[in-house]
């Protein structure tokens, strides 16, 4: 699992790399650089890869994808840092791009990270047909607006220090981490030119996964190390942040989680052996950094 995660991550910035030192240069580029370098453990590229392998997809062509989701997410690290959302000083073992580089240089990189995800979908070194290209810009845009990570940072935000119910954490969680996954889920299924029917079972594969991982998130938030984290831990419980863990307690949300896996496992099996890595995965998202 590790070795498999180790070569997306390298293979991803690889892509990355190339792709934005063919960029023409600017200011920005290096605060940019700074919030997308090293990454993190890749693991939205990795569930794109596992579900992509399941249809067959083209190995690169995933990559490129992942590229993509992970120019959104990076630019959605950048802006959650910033003291006017989370407050948060470290980010991925080194300090916040905000605090290396200054909030306006932030918000702009972030900007500009995103606006580079829809330059990946659009370029050539993709090789899929144009209409596809746009059914992927503009899934991704939707999962990534106020629909997905937007709106749900701003619930996020306005839920601190307020009694909330299960139902609107869940919902809350869905969008500012489900949907990116969601996302990751449902674009092999495009480029596979699958029905409603089937775009709307990988959308919600996505949706619980991407539960899954904001739950395990808040998890290592609540009992984690700060240092293998690679952030501050122990912050949304002195912010006053609503989780399943605020609200069920450690162990209930653990297994709350042991269920979401369960009822994953149990809506692949039509899938047989091809879903042995997307299970794997899934058993890693829970137990990492743990």
């Amino acid at each position: 699992m590790i070795n498999k995660l180790n070569k997306i991550a390298k293979d991803t910035n690889i892509f990355l790399k190339d792709f934005i030192n063919k960029q023409k240069n600017s200011k920005l580029i290096l605060a940019m650089k700074y919030g997308l370098f090293p990454g993190g453990k890749k693991i939205r590229s990795k569930i794109l890869i596992d579900i992509g392998s399941m249809m067959s997809i083209d190995y690169k062509t995933l990559i490129a994808i992942g590229a993509a989701v992970e120019c959104i997410h990076a630019y959605t690290l950048i802006h959650d840092d910033l003291p006017c959302m989370d407050d948060d000083k470290i980010r991925r073992g080194k300090p916040s791009t905000h605090i290396k580089f200054g909030e306006s240089t932030a918000i702009l990189a972030g900007n500009s990270l995103q606006t580079m995800a829809c330059e990946i979908l659009t370029s050539s070194k993709l090789k899929i047909g144009d209409k596809i290209k746009i059914e992927l810009i503009k899934k991704l845009s939707e999962c990534s607006g106020h629909l997905g990570v937007a709106g749900g940072q701003y619930l996020d935000l306005s839920y601190e220090k307020r009694k909330v119910s299960k139902k609107k954490i869940i919902e809350m969680e869905i969008k500012k981490t489900g949907k990116l996954f969601s996302f990751c889920c449902v674009a092999p299924a495009i480029i596979k030119k699958k029905d409603n029917q089937e775009i709307k079972f990988f959308e919600d594969l996505g949706s619980k996964i991407g539960l899954l991982f904001q739950i395990a998130d808040d998890l290592i938030d609540f009992h984690g190390n700060s240092k293998s984290a690679g952030k501050q831990t122990g912050k949304d419980q002195k912010k006053g942040k609503a989780t399943l863990i605020s609200l069920m307690g450690y162990t209930n949300a653990v297994k709350y989680c042991d269920r979401i896996i369960i009822d994953t496992n149990k809506t692949l099996k039509k899938y047989g052996s091809k879903s042995k890595n997307i299970k794997d995965t899934l058993e890693y998202i829970l137990k990492r950094d743990r």
